[in-house]
């Protein structure tokens, strides 16, 4: 036997031994969705922060920004194809800093660390030769690609107000950048406009009337430039963290039908952003285009870890109750926080929660009901592509493991009790756990076989464990699990 495997399994013994489980009856209202979500739900970013980028004493970004990522790694290659597709943004605290070297643009510094620059650094450059192999690359692997935009270009910063950047927006640089794109074929689904500019910013911000001014011309050049519908990019703003006068203003100033997708940085959840959503309706609805659970790239004891899954899954739960479109974490690969090694490529174990988010949870999302108890999260959603329902269920608690029973909600009558579910078909679950047991392991296993890529840098399989219907979920101390039941009647489903 595997000794990584035999010592997974062992925990998982001692654990349940050490445990005492609670029942709880989960009941899901599969009549009617609370929410939709983009089918590319998931999304991660690439940056643009050099190796010099350090906080609390560390420099964990090494050579995984955008300029400088090796791509020819085959980890990476696999990484991001087993998405299929993966929905990349590529953008950060720099962009607003980068100008295209094309058109006019001659010279192409590199980021240079300076005392009085955004975020401590000089102005950067992307050459198009560094776009081109990002769009071979993109182009191999299946990206969906969203790509921040430059949004201070031409502003200066004011005289009288730190952080404040005034005038109009130039748009020549990106008008080039856009017409060297379109040349070349490349695909871009999405661009954003700006990174942190919203409200107080970070680093940099906007006036809300002046954004809003600003993105209309951004919106006409994308319709100038981009004849054919079909491969016309989305516009979406702005970037950056929720402030409800600012947004509220620069909606208002910009009108329905400019800004397709409303995107905005959490790392807490609030429903605010949904009332302007509900108001100004833009296209896409809400994205969260960026949110990394620790800022200053993430903390170096947990992004990496087993522990950091009981954030991240339960934010993107969360997220998608909201009708958040689409959730961008905060990064594929760098700081502590990607979902990458950013040396080795290796997976963190968030990747495979990621993953496994991507390829079960479908775009409709289901109210579930259970008994209050604060250490037992549960997120339904319809199945994707296949029928039934799929659910992800998080325990915190350190010592107490969940049986879970399930009843199918009866629609129009609260006052009815619940149907009792009794499936015939074997259900579907993948279980996550910390490989030692301590939630702060960097190694995670899947249904006790640890998540270890072999020489070829493949994925490993991840295969579910089929489980008599008649039998209770359960859900281990410290885990985190995804069920798909495909009998499960939801006609919200069908």
């Amino acid at each position: 036997m595997n000794f990584k495997f035999a010592f997974c399994l062992k925990i998982l013994l001692l654990s349940a031994s050490l445990s005492f489980a609670q029942n709880v009856n989960v009941v899901i209202h599969g009549a009617a969705s609370i929410a939709k979500t983009d089918d590319n739900f998931v999304c991660v970013t690439l940056d643009w922060w050099p190796a010099e980028k350090c906080d609390y004493n560390q420099c964990p970004w090494g050579k995984a920004g955008i300029l400088n990522l090796d791509l020819r790694y085959g980890a990476l290659i696999n990484a991001i194809k087993a998405f299929n597709p993966l929905r990349i943004k590529v953008g950060g605290s720099l962009q607003d800093n980068v100008v295209y070297k094309v058109g006019e643009v001659s010279s192409c510094p590199n980021f240079m660390k300076r005392e009085d620059g955004l975020f401590g650094f000089s102005q950067g450059c992307l050459s198009m030769e560094r776009w081109d192999q990002l769009n071979r690359f993109f182009n191999h692997t299946g990206v969906k690609l969203t790509f921040g935009l430059n949004a201070l270009f031409g502003r200066n910063e004011s005289q009288t107000e730190k952080g404040l950047w005034i005038g109009d927006w130039q748009p020549q640089n990106t008008k080039d950048f856009m017409q060297y794109t379109i040349s070349k074929g490349y695909k871009v689904d999405s661009y954003e406009f700006g990174n942190q500019l919203s409200g107080s910013g970070m680093g940099a911000k906007v006036d809300a009337k002046q954004y809003g001014k600003d993105v209309i011309v951004l919106k006409n050049l994308v319709k100038e430039l981009y004849a054919h519908p079909e491969t016309k990019p989305k516009v979406i703003g702005p970037g950056g963290f929720y402030e409800e006068k600012w947004f509220n203003t620069f909606l208002e100033v910009s009108g329905q039908g400019i800004v397709d997708g409303l995107t905005h940085h959490i790392y807490n959840l609030g429903p605010g952003v949904s009332d302007v959503v509900n108001k100004f309706r833009p296209q896409l609805g809400a994205w969260v285009s960026e949110s990394g659970g620790a800022l200053k790239g993430g903390s170096k004891d947990v992004s990496r870890t087993f522990a950091d899954g009981f954030w991240y899954l339960d934010q993107m739960g969360m997220a998608s109750t909201y009708d958040q479109k689409v959730f961008c974490r905060q990064a594929l690969i760098g700081g502590n926080y990607g979902l990458l090694n950013a040396t080795t490529f290796v997976p963190n174990p968030d990747y495979y929660g990621a993953l496994l988010w991507h390829r079960l949870m479908g775009s409709t999302v289901l109210a579930v009901t259970k008994e209050s108890d604060p250490n037992l999260r549960v997120y339904a959603h319809c199945a994707k592509k296949n029928p039934g329902v799929s659910l992800i269920f998080i325990n915190l608690s350190k010592d107490r493991s969940f049986n879970i029973t399930l009843s199918n909600a009866k629609p129009g009558d609260a006052g009815k009790p619940n149907y009792e579910f009794v499936g015939k078909q074997n259900i579907e679950e993948y279980h996550l756990r910390a490989l030692t047991g301590d939630i702060k392991d960097d190694i995670v296993c899947l249904n006790d076989v640890p998540m270890v890529q072999a020489d070829s840098e493949d994925i490993p399989a991840m295969d579910p464990k089929l489980v008599d219907a008649s039998t209770p979920i359960s859900i281990a101390a410290q885990s985190i699990a995804y069920v798909t039941i495909r009998d499960f009647e939801a006609p919200a489903c069908v």
